[in-house]
């Protein structure tokens, strides 16, 4: 029987490699460095599998992230033969980021006889001269023409651009392979939030429920390295600030760059786009975690709003909310049309009525899209509507302070909260980006002001039902709606003694 060969460690095989210079590169690795190699590349389960076949390796620009991905694929390249070939992508950005991983992969078998050895250097890829597998680095816009492929490891370089989770699903591991690896390399997001993979990955990572997934994160907020725990925010952030030849060079990006982006790119700490409406704590922090929907309760007045629409690309959303009795406005559903668009608009409504009803609804406010149709289609099932007073912009607005204050509290919703957090300041209004929607915030944040509003009530020497009220408040009265005169209303946005001709 043939012995089985022995596999090559990853600092074993690091003491082979030459830096640019021609020195070891083991002499430019520090010891924490070395831990994180080692850990992902060496590590092994009883039966064989690679220990983390995930791995999420973050931390502040400048800090060797990429030098050490182009190694580790090196390292899976030629180090050890794969039952599967040693097929190795490494994904960038763009195509510059691409040719400068290229040409540090390039650089170093040109300094390395040990690699010289072994590899040829192509165009676009690294091979192996036996044939059993190349290096193959690929800009980001290029990877969905390799989806399905099989590989031992895939490395993508700063994925903190990634806003959705389309890329790494084009080059998901391979099931059959019990060697497969997949390592991303970050610093914080601009897009932080559900849904973007960054941020779902942290999330992952910091419960802890995943154990094939290993995260090692320094920023200056946490860390998962217990010995930088202690550290000042910025040295946090930057565990390879010791390799630096300019000792200022953190304080001469401090005063030259943006806050945002300092915050972003040597703190390693979720950014916002640009032109953010809300920041992302006071969203994360008004998000009630685990609760995805909260029952109607006996004696509790709610109030909803709804943001139609056609069917065609945009949700059908109705928010519900309630004031509790510390004045907060306190999120209880955000419900869509339940089907994906195309949709049968019509249907929302009978979706929402019976839901309206178990809150005890008869009355609900939205913007005026489609003109009378939704107001004519609730109105059949008993429920009437108002057109908002407020714009969505207007809404977001006035939620701002409540926001900050902590006196809105939001439902466990990835969507909702991602749909915030994406919001911007656009042409003087807020609204959200390009190809993104809010149709959940607008919803969400509608029945949140109006629960405000209920909260606030009417002023102490005006007599006024709790109905008449919420009806008069600064986002429900539309003055000439269903031909009601208008001079028999009060002007939006004041309680006083005018009587609401809807109730």
């Amino acid at each position: 029987m043939a012995k089985a060969k022995r596999r090559v460690g990853v600092l074993e095989f690091l003491r082979l490699v030459r830096w640019l210079d021609g020195t070891p590169v083991l002499d430019h690795v520090e010891p924490y460095r070395r831990q994180i190699l080692t850990d992902v590349l060496d590590g092994r389960l009883p039966d064989g599998r690679v220990k983390y076949n995930l791995c999420l390796l973050g931390r502040a620009k400048k800090n060797w992230k990429s030098a050490d991905l182009v190694l580790s694929a090196l390292f899976a390249l030629v180090a050890n033969d794969s039952p599967g070939g040693n097929v190795v992508y490494l994904v960038a950005n763009d195509e510059t980021q691409a040719g400068d991983d290229l040409g540090l992969a390039k650089k170093l078998v040109e300094v390395s006889p040990h690699l010289a050895a072994r590899v040829t250097v192509r165009a676009k890829a690294v091979g192996r001269r036996d044939g059993r597998g190349e290096l193959i680095i690929l800009p980001a816009q290029d990877v969905l023409g390799s989806h399905g492929k099989s590989y031992v490891f895939a490395g993508f370089d700063e994925v903190h651009g990634y806003r959705t989770w389309d890329l790494l699903e084009a080059l998901q591991l391979d099931p059959t392979r019990a060697d497969a690896q997949m390592v991303l390399t970050s610093y914080a997001s601009l897009y932080h939030k559900p849904g973007v993979p960054l941020f779902d990955l942290l999330a992952q990572a910091k419960a802890g429920a995943d154990p094939r997934l290993y995260c090692s994160w320094y920023a200056a907020d946490w860390t998962t390295d217990p010995a930088a725990r202690d550290l000042a925010p910025a040295e946090r952030a930057n565990p390879s600030r010791g390799t630096w030849t300019d000792p200022d060079y953190l304080a001469q990006q401090q005063r030259r760059l943006p806050a945002h982006k300092f915050r972003r790119l040597h703190l390693n700490l979720p950014g916002v786009p640009s032109g953010a409406a809300f920041q992302p704590e006071p969203v994360m922090d008004s998000v009630a975690r685990g609760v995805r929907h909260r029952a109607p309760e006996p004696g509790v007045a709610y109030c909803a709003f709804l943001d139609p629409s056609g069917g065609s690309s945009d949700a059908f959303t109705c928010g519900i909310a309630h004031a509790d009795a510390d004045g907060r406005a306190v999120l209880d559903r955000c419900l869509d049309q339940g089907a994906a668009p195309p949709f049968d608009p019509r249907k929302a409504v009978e979706r929402f009525v019976p839901v309206l009803k178990a809150y005890g609804i008869s009355h609900i406010v939205g913007d005026r899209y489609g003109g009378l149709t939704f107001a004519y289609d609730f109105q059949r099932h008993g429920i009437g509507y108002t057109v908002a007073g407020l714009t969505a912009s207007q809404v977001y607005e006035a939620c701002e302070a409540p926001l900050n204050g902590g006196r809105l509290v939001l439902l466990d919703d990835p969507e909702l909260e991602s749909e915030l957090l994406g919001l911007v300041w656009r042409g003087g209004k807020i609204d959200h980006q390009p190809g993104e929607h809010d149709d959940r915030a607008n919803a969400a944040c509608g029945a949140l002001l109006l629960a405000l509003d209920l909260a606030a009530g009417p002023p102490p020497d005006v007599e006024m039902s709790e109905a008449e009220a919420y009806a008069l408040s600064r986002i429900f009265t539309h003055p000439g709606q269903f031909g009601v005169d208008p001079a028999e209303i009060a002007p939006v946005n004041f309680f006083d003694s005018a009587r609401n001709p809807y109730f």
